[in-house]
């Protein structure tokens, strides 16, 4: 039986307090006013004092409004229906579509058993060099793509759906600008991936509090369909203003705060999202790549600093292209044995190769003499800058490790490489032996 209260005690910020009996955490509840209805949700319980966020804002609501418990916690449909389309952080349709009411399914579930896991063993090519050939992201991986503001991270992110390896992309927006917004609709539209794909979007207008439920929609969605067999790719961006959000939710309830504000439970709140990637055993997978932005550059920011110690890597975006130092895929040694013989040899001996380029290249800035081997790597490090860093490169991987012979080919003999004889032997490219 639904319960109704008609007294709202207290209303502050986008949180509303009434006394009520046998109420769950997480329940959900309709507020009614003058003007409209809003959805609610148990945060906190106290005896009988129920604290409820309110995820449209507490704009309008007065204290005579009345408050109608539903007795279950957030729930979304689930259907092949939602490809293609776009719906709010509530769930609701946001692109005139009709709503959907079929199989609806909890959110926010615990994470899968370990036991029902497998170890991850496939590679998901997206086209990017950096991505394929240095960093490999795996299916079931989870990765941030930590950047700072102005960086084009949800570019990246909007080049990953149409190109990767999956079934299906999911896309979390949360805090996005409307332009942002249009952006991912358009570029996948016009790339021909937005029918396997569906968006939930918390737009910069509406009430930050709304966004909290975008990973939690977003992921409870995947799952469902990874569980059926299909491949599962779940972009969330910006997971920074998620946490701002839970900072706002957590300062209105006066809970003591942590490091620069932010709620001493923000590990466990990331973590519950980002434990959601998996490899189903004889099913489908979910993979999660979310934007991180750093304020100031700082990485030892709560919400990086907290990501880092929860995901398998990280990319970072400086400057407008994937940094080959500091970016990092935990899980590439897994699938880069699988690929061609010289990926790990490539990849190893170019990085150690731009290393040495960027000594030469403070060399150079400061004044100092350039040898013929300097001259050499600053020649290497443009060309691998433009030909692999650049984020407009759009290669298969096999076609990248052929460029990354002839980028070496080009600068070196085959000795100064470092690369073993045989591999030399077998890609080295012939034109360039004169």
């Amino acid at each position: 039986m639904k319960k109704v209260y008609d007294k709202v005690l207290s209303v502050s910020g986008n949180v509303i307090s009434v006394r009520a009996e046998n109420i769950a955490y997480e329940e959900l509840a309709e507020i009614t006013t003058s003007r409209e209805k809003s959805l609610a949700q148990v945060i906190k319980l106290e005896e009988d004092l129920v604290s409820l966020q309110v995820f449209a804002g507490s704009r309008g609501i007065s204290t005579e409004d009345e408050v109608r418990f539903l007795g279950h916690p957030m729930q979304v449909s689930f259907s092949e229906n939602m490809l293609g389309r776009v719906f709010n952080g509530s769930g609701e349709p946001r692109d005139n579509g009709p709503a959907i009411a079929e199989n609806v399914i909890q959110i926010a579930g615990p994470s899968v058993n370990p036991s029902k896991r497998i170890i991850p063993r496939r590679m998901i090519r997206t086209n990017i060099p950096m991505i394929d050939v240095f960093n490999s992201l795996v299916a079931s991986q989870k990765l941030p793509i930590f950047s700072v503001s102005g960086e084009p991270y949800n570019a990246l992110l909007a080049r990953i759906a149409m190109q990767a390896e999956v079934d299906m992309i999911i896309l979390g927006g949360i805090g996005l600008k409307f332009d942002e917004y249009m952006f991912f609709k358009n570029t996948l539209e016009e790339g021909g991936a937005l029918n396997r794909s569906i968006f939930f979007i918390n737009t910069a207008s509406e009430p930050v509090v709304e966004g909290l439920m975008v990973p939690d929609l977003s992921l409870a969605v995947a799952e469902k369909f990874a569980l059926n067999g299909k491949d599962v790719l779940v972009l969330l961006t910006d997971m920074t203003n998620f946490s701002d959000a839970l900072k706002e939710i957590a300062i209105t309830m006066e809970q003591v705060p942590s490091n620069r504000g932010y709620p001493g439970d923000l590990y466990s709140q990331l973590a519950k999202r980002y434990e959601k990637a998996v490899d189903f055993e004889g099913a489908g997978s979910i993979t999660i790549l979310a934007a991180t932005t750093m304020p100031g550059d700082d990485v030892t920011h709560p919400v990086p600093d907290n990501t880092g110690y929860i995901t398998e890597g990280q990319f970072y975006l400086r400057n407008g292209r994937i940094e080959p130092f500091g970016s990092l895929s935990r899980l590439k040694q897994l699938v880069n044995d699988k690929t061609r013989k010289d990926h790990r040899a490539i990849m190893d001996g170019m990085i150690q190769l731009y290393a040495q380029y960027l000594e030469s290249e403070e060399k150079r800035a400061m004044g100092f003499q350039m040898s013929p081997w300097d001259q050499k790597l600053l020649k290497y490090g443009k060309m691998f800058e433009a030909q692999m860093m650049d984020l407009k490169v759009n290669i298969p991987l096999e076609e990248a490790l052929d460029r990354g012979w002839e980028i070496l080919a080009d600068c070196f003999t085959p000795e100064q490489t470092g690369l073993r004889s045989e591999l030399v032997k077998e890609f080295w490219p012939e034109k360039s032996e004169d």
